[in-house]
């Protein structure tokens, strides 16, 4: 697995550490000091922005990823992709725009009006919008290049630096609430600069003519891995932000915002699976263009195996530190019963590993599409049920629901079709360190001082959890990575 495994772990760092600095802004500050109205317009803003752009980009992230191998060609601008990529993202994004023009006012303002404060700051979305666009185009042509770093590092690190800056600088007074807003949008347009400006410098930016031949033999490949790719990724993208979209047509703005924090903390499960699907993604797509089974097979056990690891941690960690970060932003325990909820719907999505990258990169990447979107509306249709009888506890039901039966078809179709069955002994034995360690915690007695105890608790956890898992040896690449660390460690020690 070398490159993914390479890439993963370096993704992995930029990830783990863009979740401190995402942790101490969105998860810490901004509850204690902005207004859970105003955290419901920021996280509005990127629901929405996220929503449309998705859709902007009319399936040609797929296209890059699936089709680019078969147009590989450094000397002369990969055949011309590129430039009909760029061509068909500016119509997406042009009539996307219109769309949204169109409903702007029920998108934005909810079912009774509740969400003016958005409508105020509603000219942002466009600049936001249009390099969002390109920015999810530009980053899937870098996978392609098998460089998943660069759009890892600018999305999961230096926006969130950079966020937990001006969230500072907001505390302080240094910056008013519209001046905020302004610099978020602005921090959020930056990573598609930076991603042009480093292709460029890599000579990997070549505007070339179509190769006509190579377009005529692929063309309905194109459209075809087009089509469903906007149905896949706009599905997709929509099943992670409509929860937020519909809890603020529901609910209003200001519970919009307690729920979204209690979303980034649950979120915080899933989010190192990010960096190994990305750079996993064109691996997988080399790998069923070879019909390499044996490598899929292994990439799929192993995604399950570290996936389980990290979500049982992160899990952990969370869950036994519940009244602790409820200390700190006692105004967001109205979302307790929500984080628990969404919690174990995204473990779960941990545990199924790489199953919807593998699809999406088979020759059924149609029923992926057709899946991803069934996924959507049965979401949509819990959330229109569950939110008016349960509020934000029904948004979070609606989401582990719909996370929860799609788990289980991707694994049966991948098993079905394919003989592909990840999951092992070893996977028993992980799940049972991890609940000897959570029993752990009650033998802890609660401590007066919130810090000390979370320290105690998230010790002791680590500790219980990780040790038995690292001498187990289940994993490869945590021992490697643990082996690495240590041999540094005594490298380090004979110099002093």
């Amino acid at each position: 697995m070398g490159i993914i495994a390479k890439q993963s772990i370096r993704g992995s760092i930029y990830t783990y550490a863009g979740v401190i600095f995402g942790f101490i802004g969105t998860g810490i500050l901004m509850p204690k000091f902005f207004s859970t109205e105003q955290v419901g317009l920021v996280n509005m803003l990127i629901s929405t922005t996220l929503l449309f752009s998705q859709f902007a980009t009319l399936g040609f992230a797929s296209v890059n990823t699936r089709i680019f191998p078969f147009f590989r060609n450094n000397e002369n601008g990969h055949n011309g992709l590129l430039s009909l990529g760029l061509i068909v993202t500016l119509v997406g994004f042009t009539v996307s725009s219109a769309v949204f023009l169109v409903f702007k006012t029920s998108i934005l303002s909810g079912s009774s009006g509740k969400s003016d404060l958005i409508l105020q700051y509603s000219a942002y979305f466009f600049p936001l919008f249009f390099f969002t666009v390109y920015f999810l185009f530009f980053d899937s042509y870098a996978k392609s290049m098998f460089d998943s770093i660069i759009g890892t590092f600018l999305r999961d690190f230096l926006v969130k630096l950079l966020n937990l800056a001006i969230v500072v600088a907001y505390v302080f007074d240094f910056l008013d609430f519209n001046s905020f807003v302004f610099a978020y949008v602005g921090i959020y347009i930056l990573p598609t600069l930076i991603i042009i400006a480093v292709l460029i410098q890599r000579k990997q930016l070549k505007i070339k003519p179509f190769d006509k031949a190579l377009m005529t033999q692929y063309k309905h490949e194109i459209l075809k891995v087009s089509l469903f790719g906007i149905m896949a990724g706009f599905s997709g993208v929509a099943v992670v932000n409509i929860d937020t979209m519909m809890t603020n047509y529901y609910l209003g703005l200001s519970i919009s915002g307690i729920y979204a924090i209690n979303f980034f903390l649950g979120n915080l499960v899933l989010l190192p699976s990010r960096s190994l699907r990305k750079i996993s993604s064109i691996v997988i797509a080399e790998a069923w263009k070879k019909n390499d089974i044996v490598l899929i097979s292994d990439i799929y056990y192993k995604s399950t195996i570290n996936q389980l690891i990290i979500g049982i941690f992160l899990f952990g960690g969370i869950f036994i530190n519940m009244d602790n970060l409820y200390y700190i932003i006692p105004e967001y325990a109205l979302g307790k019963q929500a984080l628990m909820i969404l919690m174990v719907g995204f473990l779960l999505e941990m545990i199924s590993g790489l199953s919807a990258i593998i699809i999406s990169g088979s020759a059924y990447y149609k029923y992926f599409a057709i899946l991803t979107l069934a996924s959507f509306f049965v979401l949509v249709g819990l959330g229109v049920f569950l939110i008016p009888l349960w509020g934000i506890n029904g948004t979070a039901i609606a989401v582990s629901i719909s996370l929860i039966i799609f788990i289980f078809i991707r694994f049966y179709f991948l098993y079905s079709r394919f003989g592909l069955q990840p999951y092992k002994k070893s996977h028993l034995i992980i799940a049972a360190f991890g609940i000897v360690a959570l029993l752990a915690n009650y033998a802890i007695p609660k401590f007066d001082h919130f810090s000390l105890d979370f320290f105690l608790r998230s010790t002791v956890f680590s500790l219980i959890f990780l040790i038995p898992v690292i001498l187990s040896k289940i994993s490869d690449n945590l021992n490697d990575v643990v082996n690495k660390i240590i041999f540094r460690l005594k490298k380090l020690a004979q110099k002093t």
